[in-house]
């Protein structure tokens, strides 16, 4: 474009000879103008084709960190959601963990008044069982006391096993052989027996018949077909004695036969069959207008 207008002039020129020379040297000058101008401007359309791409390359570039940028937020967007779930989550368990202290501690101190509530529990029946076996052990040595005679001749035994009292009787005190009858000196200690006894309401006497393997003579057989017979006939003759003569009241009073069937000794011999042959008064729990407690 810049060729086409520099002959375009000079076109011009040499059409117009006729004029002066001043004009001739104006419109040279005019060219040389119009020259520079038209180099000028083809530098400055360089410069700015340069600045266009380096605009473009600059453009470029901002266009990669701008997507750069864009990544890493979005990275950090996903960070955040991440981190924000997961203290929602640490939040919850701290939570749930802060329940579960909670709760212990509410277990725990369920636990402290449960087991506080024991010992005082365990304290009232330690101080209780204390009493009864003191109470116990006044009821042995009254026992003691009134069957002293007995129990230095042997023919008496009292035992106090954990707070149970019984009283083991060998029969040859309380009956004659092949008899149910109580002899002379079997009622005067039924009767020191009851006169203990009668001091301790809360005590019921179960009477229990006991004998040795020896099988009924003949001569006794029709009053007493077994031993089952004799042990039951004896003990109930001292219910009878203790209710009449001892004034034991009869509800607290009890019979049980045994026959030969809970031996203390071998009956082998005759110093085990002598054990055998035996009355026990065992001192069980009583209430009045309750009865015989479970022991």
């Amino acid at each position: 474009m810049i060729k086409s207008l520099f002959f375009l002039l000079l076109a011009l020129l040499l059409l117009s000879a006729c004029v002066s020379k001043n004009t001739y040297q104006q419109k040279v000058n005019e060219a040389d103008l119009l020259s520079r101008d038209v180099a000028e401007l083809s530098s400055e359309r360089e410069q700015l084709r340069q600045d266009k791409t380096e605009l473009q390359d600059e453009r470029s570039r901002l266009n990669a960190r701008l997507v750069e940028v864009l990544q890493q937020n979005s990275k950090l967007q996903r960070d955040l959601l991440a981190a924000q779930a997961n203290q929602e989550r640490q939040e919850g368990n701290l939570s749930r963990h802060q329940q579960q202290l909670a709760d212990m501690q509410q277990t725990n101190d369920q636990l402290l008044a449960t087991i506080e509530e024991l010992n005082q529990q365990l304290e009232k029946e330690k101080i209780a069982r204390e009493a009864r076996l003191a109470k116990v052990k006044n009821t042995y040595d009254q026992l003691v006391g009134a069957l002293e005679d007995e129990i230095k001749r042997g023919e008496v035994t009292i035992s106090n096993l954990e707070g149970k009292l019984s009283v083991n009787m060998l029969n040859k005190i309380l009956f004659d052989s092949g008899k149910a009858e109580v002899k002379a000196s079997g009622q005067k200690a039924l009767r020191s027996l009851g006169d203990v006894l009668n001091n301790f309401p809360d005590k019921a006497l179960r009477i229990e018949g006991h004998t040795d393997n020896v099988q009924i003579s003949s001569r006794l057989i029709e009053r007493y077909p077994s031993n089952w017979e004799l042990s039951t006939a004896r003990a109930a003759n001292i219910v009878h004695y203790l209710q009449d003569q001892a004034s034991v009241p009869g509800q607290r009073l009890a019979v049980c036969g045994y026959s030969e069937y809970q031996p203390v000794a071998s009956n082998e011999e005759p110093d085990g069959r002598a054990q055998n042959r035996r009355t026990e008064i065992v001192l069980v729990p009583y209430q009045s207008g309750v009865g015989f407690k479970a022991e």
